[in-house]
């Protein structure tokens, strides 16, 4: 469907944009709404910062660096914290390099290129920072005029990400630049609602912190259990295998003879694994193992669509809808879905929000048998003595693949059914705790947006 829109030569010199993306109808009935409500720009806010050019890096990352924040650290996190997988870098490369910009905690930082606009606060504990090409900063912030958390839940609303999707420039791709990020427009509510709003988003950061506790309690009570804690692994230079001490021949009877095949750190998991007492394979836990199916998105489907890009923090979040057909596999609660395809293949999630969901083809949906926790298999299978075993099947140069059959043959360590139990519930008790946390970033959007609506009509 075709859309005609109409704008005022003095909006095109107002505004310096000429391109009919600027003017769709949903970015100026936002502008319109905040015309009825008392508004800031973000430059009067606070002071703006990005990195330009510097020599190529990623060959110094490591775990010891500074947080080297990139968009794809900003996304999913409106509060970033310490814990989180950042990208690392020598604080010496850039205290050399004065082209590199950093934020400290308390202060903003906006993804620019790649998925510009997002917003996220660098929580209290966060330590220096530096930032990315990918990101902008904004430091500085005048908190006797807004509190930086408000800030974050305006940035994120509605009202907040539109303009900023608005603001975005194409060159070779979608970025936003300093000039442009300054122009936003903040709804200021007064103080006291401010901070009501805000304390959602600190709510959300707790509730988030006590997920990511939980979870790492539920791994550290499985690592002690099964020793984890005391087994060392040194990773070799090189190495070499021979076929007559791999067990059963398994070279033969995967049809592998590549190196990632027998790489030392899987074969040090496997001899360990098979050895330990209890342990049994991913099949004899399973009522079965089923490939999705690949549907299209649509606006207005038969049924909820989840496929990679949906599993977030090891649960199912966001999904889309599709068209079912005949052939379309539906996964249940407590259902695991695994990518075996691509990039993110070991990632994954359980179902806790749908009945009835359907899958694309690049998840295989794992079934547990009635008795077996599934939530303490979810934890054995992200675990690092699952990856590697997921790793270690892989096949494929370009785009790799683990085959089901593969899948099936992982080894999974049996503990006691309630020392299961307890580790299944902690994993359990995350999940609540991150869609509690969800619900409380929500609710902070929702309610900026509830204020700026009840405004316009008033």
């Amino acid at each position: 469907m075709a859309v005609v829109m109409t704008a005022m030569t003095s909006d095109l010199h107002l505004h310096g944009r000429s391109d009919p993306e600027y003017y769709l109808p949903s970015h100026t009935a936002v502008e319109a709404d905040l015309s009825h409500v008392p508004t800031v720009s973000l430059r009067q806010l606070g002071h703006f910062s990005c990195s330009a050019f510097y020599p190529a890096a990623t060959h110094l990352y490591n775990d010891r660096g500074i947080p080297f924040l990139r968009c794809v650290d900003i996304i999913d996190f409106p509060v970033l914290s310490p814990d989180q997988p950042f990208a690392r870098i020598p604080e010496t490369f850039v205290s050399n390099h004065g082209s590199i910009r950093s934020l400290s905690a308390g202060d903003v930082v906006i993804s620019k290129v790649g998925t510009p606009c997002f917003a996220g606060l660098l929580s209290e504990d966060m330590p220096k920072s530096a930032m990315t090409r990918t990101v902008l900063g904004m430091s500085a912030i005048k908190t006797d005029t807004i509190d930086p958390y408000y800030l974050i839940a305006f940035l994120r609303s509605r009202y907040g990400f539109d303009q900023l999707m608005r603001e975005r420039e194409l060159t070779i791709q979608y970025q936003l630049t300093l000039e442009r990020t300054r122009k936003i427009r903040v709804f200021l509510p007064e103080r006291p609602i401010q901070n009501e709003i805000g304390e959602k988003i600190i709510a959300y950061y707790r509730s988030l912190r006590n997920s990511i506790d939980t979870y790492y309690g539920a791994q550290q009570l499985l690592e002690s259990e099964l020793g984890l804690d005391k087994l060392s692994f040194q990773k070799p230079v090189g190495y070499a295998a021979r076929f007559s001490t791999l067990p059963l021949s398994q070279s033969f009877l995967a049809g592998r003879i590549d190196a990632q095949c027998f790489s030392p750190r899987a074969l040090f998991y496997e001899h360990w694994l098979t050895n330990l007492y209890g342990c049994e394979r991913l099949a004899l836990l399973l009522q079965g193992a089923t490939k999705g199916r690949q549907h299209e998105d649509v606006a207005n489907g038969g049924a909820d669509y989840c496929s990679i890009k949906h599993i977030s923090g090891r649960e199912l979040a966001g999904v889309s809808m599709c068209n079912p057909d005949a052939g379309t596999q539906f996964a249940g609660r407590n259902d695991l879905l695994l990518a075996i395809t691509g990039a993110t293949i070991g990632k994954i999630g359980i179902v806790k929000r749908y009945s009835r969901l359907a899958f694309s083809g690049d998840l295989l949906r794992l079934r547990v048998k009635q008795g077996i926790n599934p939530h303490y298999l979810l934890l054995a299978l992200d675990h690092s003595i699952g990856q590697v075993q997921f790793n270690r099947w892989i096949t494929g140069s370009t785009n790799g693949h683990l085959a089901p059959r593969d899948v099936l043959r992982v080894l999974v360590p049996r503990l006691t059914p309630n020392i299961e139990n307890r580790i299944g519930e902690l994993v359990e008790n995350s999940l609540v705790k991150k869609l509690e946390s969800e619900r409380q970033i929500e609710e902070a959007k929702t309610r900026v947006e509830q204020l700026i609506e009840e405004a316009v009509k008033s």
